[in-house]
């Protein structure tokens, strides 16, 4: 055995003997409710500043030092560092915000009481994913206490407002807390992810002209143009149906002709999400009546969740989707006129794509690693979007890997114990191979 591999397996002995340390971990964290304030304001649920209060002085026991900011109005990150080569360095990702519990009479057990029963561990956000944050710190627990002596720079960075478009690790980005990679510990269930698609926000507005439905025969029936007849209507919503179909086209055309290796066929989907239709464009961009079917309504507006791939670009993406409502605008004599409108970023949401190369040396090591536990993993790209892209965004190599469990947004959510175990040696393996040591 190599001088690395025996460091290696002192530093996954550490965790297993010390495995309580990553349970009561994450069953601590789980039973402070951080859900995310943009879903829900309830009292006492919104206390992501007490999860990295418990995290920081456990970060700064092993050395780290420490800093916290605002992300958003009173959301703070947490990042701790180690300091090291650039040239080596690496992120350990994760995010300490949660979605909602929902109808607390649907769950089998408290929702924040962090219960252990037949090898897992309930909670909300127990898999996605305080479990991903307390493996990456068990990690560097037992790194440090190992007496290794990593040389690249090593941070770990919890961040606020991942589930409703990554505010916190915006942020970090705008602020340059950067690396030359990054690991998200997000669920994996063992697999190694290096590849995760973009995805984009858009609001399309379609514009009619309104009028009485009782000249709707004006409208759709051939009329001589006689000197006083009525100006015809034109229905938005009509309209929108004809655009929705489009959309489905362009949408079947785009999965059949374009795939990634990692992902499967077809994931690069449109989803038409929400949809008003009514009169009147209201400031805020959304009709003002939309309970009067005696109007022949002028404003149709939906907003769309768009999904591309790992190798395109939003920039590609945007130039294609406008390319495609131009031409369907051109068919039609009132839309030539008055073209569809698209508004991108809806929200302030916007996940660049992730597509670290399958060879990637921190990529190739959780393979490695995870394989030696005894079960081979699936090199797969990620369906969902996660902070990966806001740091791919510029320019740091992404990877996820996780620990498995399930109920995540829904109810009785778990991690599995033993993979949380698991899941902080392969860690804290892949962090000595990327980062070496003194």
């Amino acid at each position: 055995m190599s001088d690395k591999e025996a460091v290696i397996r002192s530093v996954q002995d550490f965790i297993e003997k010390d495995r309580d340390f990553v349970i009561n971990l994450t069953r601590d964290m789980v039973r402070i409710p951080s859900v995310n304030p943009k879903f829900e304001t309830a009292d006492g649920l919104n206390r992501e500043g007490d999860v990295q209060a418990l995290l920081e002085p456990i970060l700064q026991s092993e050395g780290l030092a420490t800093e916290q900011f605002d992300a958003l109005p009173g959301r703070p990150n947490l990042i701790g560092e180690w300091a090291g080569s650039e040239e080596k360095s690496l992120i350990l990702c994760g995010h300490i915000d949660v979605v909602p519990v929902g109808a607390v009479k649907d769950w089998t057990v408290d929702p924040f009481g962090g219960e252990i029963k037949d090898g897992r561990l309930y909670g909300r956000g127990s898999i996605d994913m305080k479990g991903g944050v307390a493996a990456c710190v068990a990690a560097i627990r037992a790194i440090k206490r190992s007496g290794v002596a990593l040389e690249g720079r090593l941070a770990l960075h919890s961040v606020v407002d991942e589930e409703a478009g990554g505010g916190g690790a915006i942020e970090n980005v705008r602020r340059g807390k950067l690396a030359k990679a990054v690991l998200v510990a997000e669920p994996s269930w063992g697999d190694v992810l290096p590849a995760e698609g973009g995805l984009e926000w858009a609001r399309v507005t379609i514009r009619g002209k309104n009028g009485h439905s009782a000249f709707r025969y004006n409208e759709i029936y051939p009329q001589q143009h006689v000197a006083g007849r009525l100006e015809p209507a034109v229905n938005a919503i009509e309209i929108g149906a004809r655009f929705i179909a489009a959309v489905q086209q362009f949408e079947r055309d785009r999965t059949r002709a374009r795939s990634h290796p990692l992902l499967p066929a077809g994931m690069n989907t449109i989803n038409i999400g929400v949809m008003w239709g009514g009169t009147g464009l209201g400031d805020k961009g959304l009709p003002t009546v939309m309970t009067n079917p005696a109007i022949i309504p002028d404003v149709v507006v939906m907003d769309l969740d768009m999904k591309f791939l790992p190798d395109e670009t939003s920039a590609e993406y945007r130039r294609d989707f406008e390319a495609f409502v131009d031409h369907f605008c051109q068919m039609d004599d009132w839309l030539r006129a008055h073209p569809i409108t698209i508004e991108w970023e809806l929200g302030g949401l916007h996940f660049a794509p992730m597509n670290t190369a399958p060879d990637h040396p921190l990529v190739t090591s959780l393979m490695k690693r995870k394989a030696e536990t005894g079960k081979a993993p699936t090199m797969r790209g990620f369906i969902a979007v996660c902070d990966g892209a806001h740091y791919a965004g510029a320019g740091v190599d992404g990877v996820i890997f996780g620990p498995s469990g399930d109920g995540f947004h829904g109810t009785d959510e778990y991690v599995d114990i033993a993979s949380l175990v698991e899941s902080a040696k392969v860690i804290a393996a892949s962090v000595i191979d990327w980062c070496g040591t003194k």
